[in-house]
Order: structure tokens, then C-alpha cells, then sequence
């Protein structure tokens, strides 16, 4: 690791005085921010950079893609929230890092283009002593000819798209409460999608409203998803143990998908959407067309475009991002098979190589390989998940970044960073399968660790720890989770007491 280069504005008693830039405002980012503002002194500042001016709970997007929940009730303006905090808002995008600065400054800086209606196009060189990459995913439609809100699918990625998504739904009930069948596909739109969960809540989200309409005898359900067991939700699949009998995930989920009348296509990739038909590909190499009146197929997550600078201005974008445009941090990226994976292989710090100022967490950060076992098509067509890095999982890596930041300005430069691997964290899940308080249902999981440790557990995870219940209970969970996020995000009284 590199030696860090701080210059500080000034000396309050021998406490260094930092500027830190936070670029991203969804869970990671947001998390982060506020611990920082929280656990700081008044003369450090945090910079919060982010081209949205609202957060979004978007596990709630799913209730919003079904007609259960409006925009209003998942999103609110970021602005409020930092102005009572003090932290400072940049409506703008991020476009480029320049970790040894420039000519004219060592501190690191980052190049920003607003995007707020008063200074849209606007260009900014914002410098900081600490950086935290948060900047989520870009939502990759264009890998799928057809694919997304500007081709022939709808989406719940965001507030808008899930809007959208449930004013088509409705169309497609209003046919079927007029007598006219309808083939509805929810799934995975690439083979080398993440978010398996969320495709799952939304197809049992639609059947859970097709019962309510009274239209489920016309309605023919799919389920389309590059998993090539159900259950694997890019995390290869869960073990549970009850009363000393275990079973997996595969057999867990596949019970709910029989239950609920919902028809699984796995192994499969979107090779193209038309008006109207999906063409994909499955892991046997065939090649298949599914006609549709109704498809909600989620993209594949790339890295937001940003580039790299040295201090002479030379590019070195490909040293500190991977090709996926994911930044690369303090994991083990070299190429291995999979037998060969290791818990150890992931990273504990989310700290850049050779720069002890910088973190990229949440999806911003690239894993060193997937979760789930990789498998390619016989046509060598990749169609394997992508590791699953969103949620609680995010939130306790923002917050992990904030606490080393916050030791090094208070006790020095070599305060040791504190630590937050995938491999040992444990993460809850609670999945909706139908909206109600008397007849909603969800699937509550729960696995420790995300990425199994066949080293440590039989079944790469702890059985104690590694749970799976469907029931209503688990809907006025997920209920609860919903308006205890959105109080925590909004900085109301004790929402630092609200765990990640």
C-alpha cells in the first residue's frame, strides 16, 4: 500500500483537519456521509457528490412496479437532509479521479460535471484528503439489443422505471379482466445479471396482484433468470437446517415457484428482445424465442464511467478500475479456477491499491470473481450471476470506510483501517412475494457469511446463522424495514441506532 499524502487545511491541537468527498448517494454513500458528519469535528467537511437530487429505497421499487407503493412513499430530496446536517451537496457526476492531483495541487482531486437545473454542464475540480468511490452501478440496457424502458421491457431499477413498470402491468390486467390471456416474463435480461432477489420478489409480487384481480387462470408466468438452480441467488445457493434436517435453498424456492403456479426457465441468457419476444440462449447451447405481452427483465450492472489521472495528467484508468469499470481495492484479482477460490480472496478494507485515501464500497468496488459457480453455454456464452453486493452488505462497507477515515484524522495516518470482508459479514434478505397485511407473504432469509468459507463451514456457511422462512410474518418485516430505512436515511432522531 502507498504512503498517504494529506495536506490539511489546518492544525486544531495536533488533529489533522481533512476534507472528504463522497461520490454516490444510495446506501453506501449515504451511510458513509452521515457517520463521517456524525463522528467528525465541525471544522472537517464531507462532500457528498451524487447526479440524483433524491435518495431511493429501491427494495421498495418492487411495490412501486406493482401499484402498492407511489414514488412519494420510496424517494426524498437529498438536499434537506445534508443542509440540516451541515454536509455539503453536489447535484453533479463524477467523471474523473485524479488521486496525486495536478500541476498546480499534490491533494487529490475529482472532476465533477453538475447536473442540477441552476448549473447543469458546470465543471468543478473538487479536492479532498479522503475519497469514497460509492457510486453504485451503471445499468447496462445497452448489452441487450431490445432490452430495458427505451426497448420493449420494463424496469424497477428505479423510482421512475417502477412507475412505468406498473402501469404496464395493469394494462396486461385490464386485458385479462376482458378475457384476453397474457404471458408475463420477469427475470434477468444478460447472462451475467445480478439482483436474482429482486426479479424473484417481482414475479411473486405479480402473481400475488394477478390473485387479487381474480385473473390468474389467464395469466402464464414465467420466471427467466441466468441461474442455473433456482435458489442460487448469485451466492450459490443457501443450506438450512431445521430440527437436524438440511435442505437447500433450490428445494426451498422451488416449492414457492410449484406453489404459486410461476414457470422457471434457468440457465438462460437474453441474446435480444423484439416487440413482444425474447430470444436467449440456455447453458445446453439451444437456442429458444418466448412471446410475451407483459417483460420485466432487469440489465447487467457495469462500474460508472470514470476515468484516471496521475499528477502529470497521464491516463491511468486501466491500473485503477478493472474492465468492468468497477474500481479495484484489496482483494485478490488473480485469475484462478474455481476450485481454487478462497474466502481470502475478497477484500477487507475496500481500500485502493497504493492509495491509503480512497475506498470504493457497495457495487462500486470489483469483486475478484463471482459468488456463484461460473458456467459458460456449450456455444462458450457466459451465463453465471454476478456477485450480489447491494443492501445491508453496502451499508455496513460505507459505514466501515467512515470509521477508518475518522480514526486516521483523529489518531494518524496509521490508525489501522478497520475491516468488513464479504466472507465473514453475514446479511438478512427479506424477499416480498405479495404486499398485504393479512395476505402478503415474503421469504425471510438470512446466510453468514455472503461468500461461502468451505475452509471453515461444511456447507460454506454457518447453519446457525443460515435461515429461510416464507410466511406473512416476513411481509410485515419487510414492511417495517421499509419506513425504519427511510427514518434511518433521513437522519431522524437515533437512526444511528438502526443497524446497517
Amino acid at each position: 500500500m502507498g504512503i498517504v499524502k494529506i495536506i490539511t487545511r489546518q492544525a486544531r491541537k495536533g488533529v489533522m483537519m481533512a476534507d472528504i468527498v463522497v461520490l454516490g448517494a444510495g446506501v453506501s454513500g449515504h451511510t458513509a456521509a452521515l457517520h463521517l458528519n456524525r463522528l467528525l469535528g465541525k471544522d472537517d467537511t464531507v462532500t457528498v457528490v451524487s447526479p440524483n437530487s433524491q435518495w431511493n429505497w429501491i427494495p421498495s421499487n418492487i411495490w412501486v412496479g406493482v401499484g402498492r407503493m407511489s414514488k412519494k412513499q420510496v424517494v426524498f430530496p437529498l438536499a434537506p437532509v445534508y443542509a440540516r446536517k451541515g454536509i455539503e451537496f453536489r447535484q453533479a457526476k463524477a467523471i474523473a479521479i485524479r488521486p496525486d492531483g495536478d500541476q498546480t495541487d499534490p491533494r487529490g482531486a475529482v472532476d465533477v460535471v453538475h447536473t442540477s437545473r441552476a448549473t447543469a454542464g458546470r465543471e468543478e475540480r473538487i479536492r479532498y484528503d479522503y475519497l469514497i468511490n460509492a457510486t453504485g452501478p451503471q445499468l447496462k440496457f445497452g448489452a441487450t439489443e431490445g432490452l430495458g424502458p427505451d426497448g420493449h421491457t420494463v424496469s424497477v431499477c428505479t423510482a421512475d422505471h417502477a412507475i412505468e413498470a406498473a402501469a404496464a402491468l395493469r394494462e396486461s390486467i385490464e386485458l385479462m379482466q376482458g378475457g384476453t390471456p397474457q404471458t408475463l416474463v420477469v427475470g434477468m435480461g444478460h447472462g451475467t445479471c445480478t439482483c436474482e432477489g429482486a426479479a424473484f420478489e417481482y414475479v411473486f409480487n405479480v402473481d400475488h396482484e394477478l390473485r387479487q384481480a381474480g385473473v390468474r387462470d389467464l395469466a402464464r408466468l414465467v420466471y427467466l433468470t441466468n441461474e442455473a438452480a433456482l435458489g442460487d441467488f448469485g451466492v450459490d445457493g443457501m443450506t438450512f437446517e431445521e430440527n437436524g434436517f438440511q435442505t437447500s435453498s433450490e428445494l426451498w424456492t422451488a416449492s414457492l415457484f410449484r406453489e404459486r403456479d410461476v414457470e422457471p426457465i434457468l440457465g438462460a441468457h437474453v441474446e435480444r428482445v423484439e416487440a413482444g419476444v425474447v430470444h436467449y440462449e440456455t447453458l445446453d447451447g439451444e437456442h429458444h424465442s418466448l412471446g410475451f405481452d407483459f417483460a420485466m427483465l432487469l440489465p447487467p450492472f457495469g462500474g460508472v464511467p470514470l476515468a484516471a489521472y496521475d499528477r502529470s495528467g497521464a491516463d491511468i484508468t486501466d491500473t485503477m478500475f478493472a474492465p468492468s469499470g468497477f474500481m479495484k481495492v484489496d482483494a485478490d484479482y488473480t485469475p484462478k479456477p474455481y476450485e481454487d477460490w478462497r474466502a481470502e480472496d475478497w477484500p477487507e478494507t475496500y481500500l485502493a491499491p497504493g492509495h491509503d485515501n480512497i475506498f470504493a464500497v457497495g457495487i462500486a468496488f470489483a469483486p475478484p470473481h463471482q459468488i456463484s459457480r461460473p458456467r459458460k453455454s456449450l456455444n462458450g456464452t457466459v451465463i453465471a450471476p454476478a456477485p450480489p453486493r447491494t443492501g445491508m452488505p453496502s451499508g455496513v462497507m460505507g459505514k466501515t470506510a467512515a470509521l477508518t477515515i475518522v480514526d486516521r484524522i483523529k489518531h494518524g495516518a496509521r490508525a489501522p483501517a478497520h475491516t468488513a470482508s464479504m466472507a465473514h459479514m453475514g446479511a438478512a434478505c427479506v424477499a416480498s412475494a405479495g404486499a398485504g397485511m393479512r395476505n402478503g407473504s415474503a421469504a425471510a432469509m438470512t446466510m453468514m457469511p455472503v461468500v461461502p468459507d468451505y475452509a471453515r463451514f461444511t456447507t460454506g456457511r454457518d447453519l446457525r446463522d443460515t435461515r429461510g422462512e416464507i410466511g406473512l410474518s416476513g411481509h410485515w418485516v419487510k414492511l417495517a424495514l421499509h419506513y425504519l430505512f427511510i427514518h434511518k436515511a433521513k437522519a431522524r432522531f437515533g437512526w444511528h441506532l438502526i443497524p446497517e
